[in-house]
Protein backbone atom coordinates (compact mmCIF):
# COMPACT_ATOMS: atom_id res chain seq x y z
CA UNK A 1 0.00 0.00 0.00
CA UNK A 2 1.49 3.30 -1.05
CA UNK A 3 1.42 6.44 0.34
CA UNK A 4 0.38 9.51 -1.10
CA UNK A 5 3.01 12.45 -1.67
CA UNK A 6 2.47 14.64 1.35
CA UNK A 7 2.09 18.52 0.45
CA UNK A 8 5.47 20.78 1.42
CA UNK A 9 3.81 22.81 3.70
CA UNK A 10 2.03 20.09 5.55
CA UNK A 11 5.30 18.09 5.97
CA UNK A 12 6.66 21.12 8.34
CA UNK A 13 3.54 20.37 10.36
CA UNK A 14 4.28 16.69 10.40
CA UNK A 15 4.57 14.86 13.77
CA UNK A 16 8.21 13.81 13.00
CA UNK A 17 8.95 17.40 12.93
CA UNK A 18 6.29 18.59 15.44
CA UNK A 19 8.40 15.94 17.87
CA UNK A 20 11.58 17.84 16.56
CA UNK A 21 10.10 20.87 17.13
CA UNK A 22 9.31 19.76 20.68
CA UNK A 23 12.95 19.50 21.41
CA UNK A 24 14.55 22.56 20.69
CA UNK A 25 11.92 24.36 22.93
CA UNK A 26 12.40 21.76 25.48
CA UNK A 27 15.96 23.59 25.64
CA UNK A 28 15.24 27.06 27.38
CA UNK A 29 12.51 25.00 29.59
CA UNK A 30 15.90 22.98 31.01
CA UNK A 31 18.01 25.67 31.41
CA UNK A 32 15.83 27.72 33.16
CA UNK A 33 14.86 25.01 35.58
CA UNK A 34 18.44 24.31 36.12
CA UNK A 35 18.95 27.78 37.47
CA UNK A 36 17.99 26.36 40.75
CA UNK A 37 20.43 23.73 40.92
CA UNK A 38 19.82 23.15 44.46
CA UNK A 39 16.05 22.36 44.58
CA UNK A 40 14.96 18.90 44.14
CA UNK A 41 12.01 19.87 42.25
CA UNK A 42 14.09 22.11 39.78
CA UNK A 43 16.53 19.02 39.38
CA UNK A 44 13.45 16.57 38.85
CA UNK A 45 11.33 18.69 36.48
CA UNK A 46 14.45 18.86 34.18
CA UNK A 47 14.88 15.60 34.33
CA UNK A 48 11.53 14.78 33.08
CA UNK A 49 11.74 17.37 30.65
CA UNK A 50 14.94 16.40 29.08
CA UNK A 51 14.13 12.91 29.38
CA UNK A 52 10.80 13.56 26.86
CA UNK A 53 13.09 15.60 24.21
CA UNK A 54 15.77 12.28 24.41
CA UNK A 55 13.02 9.99 23.48
CA UNK A 56 11.54 12.28 20.69
CA UNK A 57 15.60 12.40 19.17
CA UNK A 58 15.06 8.46 18.50
CA UNK A 59 10.89 9.23 17.37
CA UNK A 60 11.29 11.53 15.46
CA UNK A 61 13.56 9.91 12.52
CA UNK A 62 11.86 7.04 12.79
CA UNK A 63 8.41 7.95 12.29
CA UNK A 64 9.47 10.42 9.42
CA UNK A 65 11.09 7.14 7.76
CA UNK A 66 8.10 4.88 8.76
CA UNK A 67 5.59 7.30 7.79
CA UNK A 68 7.42 8.91 4.37
CA UNK A 69 7.57 11.97 5.71
CA UNK A 70 11.28 13.05 6.12
CA UNK A 71 11.81 16.65 4.97
CA UNK A 72 14.04 19.24 4.16
CA UNK A 73 12.75 21.44 7.40
CA UNK A 74 13.49 17.86 9.44
CA UNK A 75 16.65 16.82 7.71
CA UNK A 76 18.00 20.58 8.93
CA UNK A 77 16.40 20.94 12.33
CA UNK A 78 17.52 17.36 14.19
CA UNK A 79 20.79 17.91 14.44
CA UNK A 80 20.51 21.68 15.51
CA UNK A 81 17.88 20.31 18.12
CA UNK A 82 20.47 17.66 19.08
CA UNK A 83 23.23 19.57 19.68
CA UNK A 84 20.69 22.43 21.38
CA UNK A 85 19.87 20.60 24.00
CA UNK A 86 23.16 19.52 24.67
CA UNK A 87 25.28 21.87 24.70
CA UNK A 88 23.02 23.62 26.59
CA UNK A 89 22.90 20.97 29.92
CA UNK A 90 26.80 20.73 29.35
CA UNK A 91 27.15 24.87 30.18
CA UNK A 92 24.70 24.33 32.92
CA UNK A 93 26.06 21.67 34.40
CA UNK A 94 29.30 23.11 34.59
CA UNK A 95 27.70 26.30 35.87
CA UNK A 96 26.65 24.74 38.67
CA UNK A 97 29.47 22.69 39.23
CA UNK A 98 28.22 19.24 38.63
CA UNK A 99 30.37 18.75 36.00
CA UNK A 100 34.05 20.29 37.47
CA UNK A 101 37.90 19.73 37.60
CA UNK A 102 39.28 17.31 35.09
CA UNK A 103 35.43 16.44 33.59
CA UNK A 104 35.27 19.53 32.06
CA UNK A 105 37.76 18.30 29.67
CA UNK A 106 35.19 15.85 28.50
CA UNK A 107 32.72 18.44 28.42
CA UNK A 108 35.00 20.22 25.84
CA UNK A 109 35.64 17.37 24.19
CA UNK A 110 32.10 16.68 23.27
CA UNK A 111 31.46 20.72 22.69
CA UNK A 112 34.49 20.86 20.37
CA UNK A 113 33.42 17.73 18.29
CA UNK A 114 30.40 19.02 18.02
CA UNK A 115 30.97 22.27 16.13
CA UNK A 116 33.74 20.30 13.84
CA UNK A 117 31.05 17.99 12.33
CA UNK A 118 28.93 20.95 12.06
CA UNK A 119 31.70 23.03 10.08
CA UNK A 120 32.23 19.39 8.09
CA UNK A 121 28.38 18.56 7.15
CA UNK A 122 28.33 22.60 5.66
CA UNK A 123 30.98 21.66 4.22
CA UNK A 124 30.28 18.65 2.56
CA UNK A 125 26.60 20.05 1.84
CA UNK A 126 28.60 22.48 -0.69
CA UNK A 127 29.99 19.57 -2.26
CA UNK A 128 26.85 17.74 -2.36
CA UNK A 129 28.60 14.81 -0.43
CA UNK A 130 26.14 13.24 2.33
CA UNK A 131 27.32 12.35 5.80
CA UNK A 132 25.43 9.44 7.59
CA UNK A 133 25.97 9.01 10.76
CA UNK A 134 28.18 6.40 12.17
CA UNK A 135 27.65 2.59 14.35
CA UNK A 136 29.70 4.59 16.63
CA UNK A 137 28.19 8.34 16.34
CA UNK A 138 24.99 6.36 17.59
CA UNK A 139 26.40 5.03 20.52
CA UNK A 140 27.53 8.10 21.29
CA UNK A 141 25.03 10.08 21.33
CA UNK A 142 23.06 7.03 23.26
CA UNK A 143 25.74 7.40 26.02
CA UNK A 144 25.88 11.35 26.10
CA UNK A 145 22.40 11.53 26.45
CA UNK A 146 22.26 8.56 29.68
CA UNK A 147 25.51 11.29 30.79
CA UNK A 148 23.78 14.31 30.95
CA UNK A 149 20.31 12.77 31.97
CA UNK A 150 22.51 11.00 35.60
CA UNK A 151 24.25 14.87 35.95
CA UNK A 152 21.05 16.74 35.55
CA UNK A 153 19.63 14.12 38.40
CA UNK A 154 22.74 15.50 40.63
CA UNK A 155 22.28 15.72 44.14
CA UNK A 156 18.17 15.08 43.73
CA UNK A 157 19.10 11.65 42.06
CA UNK A 158 21.88 10.87 45.39
CA UNK A 159 18.97 11.01 47.30
CA UNK A 160 17.15 7.99 45.45
CA UNK A 161 20.64 6.22 44.24
CA UNK A 162 23.75 6.57 45.48
CA UNK A 163 26.14 6.69 42.82
CA UNK A 164 24.03 9.18 40.48
CA UNK A 165 26.93 11.48 40.04
CA UNK A 166 29.53 9.26 39.94
CA UNK A 167 27.28 7.09 37.10
CA UNK A 168 26.72 10.22 35.12
CA UNK A 169 30.41 11.64 35.04
CA UNK A 170 31.82 8.31 34.36
CA UNK A 171 29.20 7.91 31.13
CA UNK A 172 30.38 11.27 30.43
CA UNK A 173 34.18 10.00 29.86
CA UNK A 174 32.85 7.07 28.05
CA UNK A 175 30.85 9.46 25.58
CA UNK A 176 33.88 11.52 25.20
CA UNK A 177 36.01 8.82 23.86
CA UNK A 178 33.42 7.47 21.83
CA UNK A 179 33.30 11.18 20.56
CA UNK A 180 36.67 11.55 19.61
CA UNK A 181 36.41 8.36 18.12
CA UNK A 182 33.33 9.40 15.69
CA UNK A 183 34.71 12.67 15.40
CA UNK A 184 38.17 11.39 13.62
CA UNK A 185 35.45 9.18 11.06
CA UNK A 186 33.61 12.61 9.95
CA UNK A 187 37.08 14.40 9.59
CA UNK A 188 39.09 11.91 7.66
CA UNK A 189 35.89 11.70 5.61
CA UNK A 190 35.85 15.70 4.64
CA UNK A 191 40.18 15.44 4.32
CA UNK A 192 39.27 12.90 1.75
CA UNK A 193 37.11 15.30 -0.27
CA UNK A 194 39.75 18.51 0.71
CA UNK A 195 42.48 16.13 -0.90
CA UNK A 196 40.85 15.17 -3.73
CA UNK A 197 40.48 18.74 -4.82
Amino acid sequence: MTTAPTPARSKHFSLPNMLTYGRVVAVPIVVALLYWPEKDWARWTALGVYAVAAITDFFDGYLARAWQQQSMMGRMLDPIADKLIVSACLLMLAADGAIAGWSLAAAVIILCREILVSGLREFLAGLRVSMPVSAVGKWKTTVQLLALGFLIAGPAGEKVLPGTELIGLTLLWISAILTIYSGWDYLKAGLKHVSED
